[in-house]
């Protein structure tokens, strides 16, 4: 499964669950945060009206996650987690040591994750996804973190993600 900067893997469950989230986002909420606007705009003077900017606060931040989740889902890879065969890939969990310390996570979009995991997310576009993506278990690598030091990883397992 190729990926490129822009494009992410997701399962069919994330992939239908950000799907509903747009829609409502793009609807109903849309609709909302504008009675919302509208009905503080009526309280009178906009400089002081506390629950006017919150409201504006509120739709600006509605509208970046609209955005972002148009873009995820316009770019996405969608499929089944990746076969635990050994190799690292999007949609496995890893476990690996890095610098020394042990660490287990997705490999792929934190969008992955419904809310209430506790698994930690890397993408297969951040430095230390690059370097594993495609790693048998067993094998060492680096990357460069941002600091600009060299930070040594060795995946000791690959596992199918079960969602």
């Amino acid at each position: 499964m190729s990926t490129d900067n822009e494009t992410t893997w997701l399962t069919t469950d994330a992939r239908d669950r950000l799907r509903a989230e747009l829609d409502t986002l793009s609807g109903e909420g849309r609709r909302e945060i504008a009675s919302r606007i509208e009905a503080a705009r009526e309280e009178g003077d906009l400089k002081e009206n506390g629950g006017y900017h919150a409201a504006k606060d509120e739709q600006g931040k509605m509208e970046a996650r609209i955005r972002t989740l148009t873009n995820l889902l316009k770019h996405a890879t969608v499929g089944d987690s990746t076969a635990a065969d050994g190799i690292v890939g999007p949609g496995t969990v890893v476990t690996a040591t890095i610098a020394g310390d042990e660490s287990t996570f997705l490999l792929g979009n934190r969008e992955i994750i419904a809310a209430g995991s506790d698994l930690s997310v890397y993408s297969e576009t951040s430095p230390l996804g690059q370097a594993i993506n495609g790693v048998k278990v067993g094998t060492t690598t680096s990357y460069t973190a941002p600091n600009g030091k060299d930070i040594s990883v060795t995946v000791t397992k690959v596992e199918t993600y079960q969602p």
